[in-house]
């Protein structure tokens, strides 16, 4: 890579790379538009100095808070500007955040990326018994900042398979397949006769046998749309889509609020072509995606207690569930090197090809801590060592890049 203008992280070999050096020389050295999907966890503002080499002279704040978010946005904007040019023009950026620079971090990724491509800010559920030091309440949540690179190409599906909760399809056919009754009605009052007149026509439904269909048949009865206070409504499926799935709908006898009427409903099944999915909320709890205790644990028990604030794999794993399995995945701040780890999980789980470039500086660790008396003196020796683990337990390989020295991440 050295003697490389550029570098095109889908050349990669094997699941993982590693690049040892500061993202913000690094990024401009890989091909543009040559990543997929960006996931970071970059430096909080904890109020202490970055450990990057960039030189911040603003004497225009008085007030040593507004100094203190300037710095850390002016840090941050040359490497989002370097995300972006990396970026295809389907990709997509996901990067977590504290209420520190929350809000900060979501007006310059409106500036960088353009307010119009904004995906979603999710609240992330990573400490459920709150954090019980300092004043104030106990803080239980962070956030990731989601943007497109140009929203309508973006190739984020919001939705997952994952979230879809059996309990919610109660029938069951004699083979065992699991279905759920939905209102063949479209239960929306802004659609009307007026508003779809097309999606207005009689059905016929025999609740005894239930059987439906477009035209009249022996022991049928004429039906047609209505809300529950007896006023018109539309149908969700046109008089064709009908003809081409009478199997999936039923005519049943159902107790409305004048008594009991026969309606027609849509057997909703769980196990459908193409797999069903569900757009995921914008809050995912700790059960869901884990914890920080839970993302401690997954270091531990590859290289020791080494990181103070990991991030844990489901969270990422959550995110590589929204794209396809074939993606190059990029993490400019990789820290602990969580990212890395979630792209081998992922692979192995469903025999994906997905390949990550984690990139992460030479920052040192501090004296006296677990790192340093593990003999990792930087934190990109920890990066190293947790990718290298996941390569030995998990598989996909790892490929290292050293660069120059320069900082903690996920």
């Amino acid at each position: 890579m050295a003697d490389e203008s550029t570098w095109d992280p889908a050349g990669a070999q094997g699941w993982n790379t590693f690049v040892a050096g500061d993202n913000l020389d690094v990024l401009p050295r890989l091909a543009p538009g040559s990543v997929d999907l960006v996931y970071t966890d970059p430096p909080y503002n904890t109020g202490n100095d970055f450990a990057y080499a960039d030189t911040f002279r603003d004497a225009s704040h008085t007030d040593p808070y507004a100094r203190r978010h300037r710095a850390w946005t002016d840090m941050m904007r040359p490497r989002l500007e370097a995300v972006r040019e990396v970026l295809a023009p389907h990709g997509a950026v996901f990067v977590s955040i504290d209420d520190n620079e929350a809000a900060h971090l979501r007006l310059l990724m409106d500036e960088v990326f353009g307010e119009a491509n904004f995906l979603a800010q999710v609240v992330v559920n990573l400490n459920p018994k709150g954090r019980q030091l300092g004043r104030g309440f106990a803080t239980s949540h962070e956030y990731v900042l989601a943007y497109a690179r140009d929203l309508p190409q973006c190739l984020v599906d919001g939705s997952t398979s994952e979230s879809v909760d059996e309990a919610d399809f109660p029938h069951a056919t004699e083979d065992g397949r699991r279905f759920r009754y939905l209102p063949l009605r479209n239960t929306n009052k802004k659609f009307t006769p007026l508003t779809t007149p097309t999606l207005h026509y009689p059905l016929w439904g025999d609740p005894g046998t239930g059987r439906v269909a477009t035209t009249e048949f022996a022991g049928s009865r004429e039906l047609t749309p209505v809300f529950g206070d007896g006023r018109p409504a539309v149908w969700r499926w046109s008089r064709p889509r009908v003809d081409e799935r009478p199997d999936d709908l039923v005519c049943r006898v159902i107790r409305g609020r004048a008594g009991e009427r026969a309606d027609i409903f849509q057997r909703d099944w769980l196990h459908r072509e193409g797999g069903r999915r569900k757009k995921l909320r914008t809050i995912w709890l700790a059960e869901e995606i884990g914890s920080t205790d839970t993302a401690v644990a997954e270091l531990k028990a590859l290289v020791g207690h080494v990181f103070e604030s990991p991030k844990p794999t489901g969270l990422v794993r959550r995110i590589l569930a929204t794209v396809p399995d074939d993606v190059v995945v990029l993490d400019p701040f990789a820290g602990s090197g969580t990212t890395g780890h979630a792209v081998a999980l992922a692979n192995r789980a469903d025999g994906g090809t997905r390949r990550c470039l984690s990139i992460n500086s030479a920052e040192p660790t501090r004296e006296g801590s677990n790192a340093r008396a593990a003999g990792l003196l930087t934190v990109a020796d920890i990066t190293r060592a947790r990718l290298t683990a996941v390569a030995e337990q998990v598989g996909g390989g790892l490929e290292v890049l050293d660069l120059a020295p320069g900082s903690r991440g996920s």
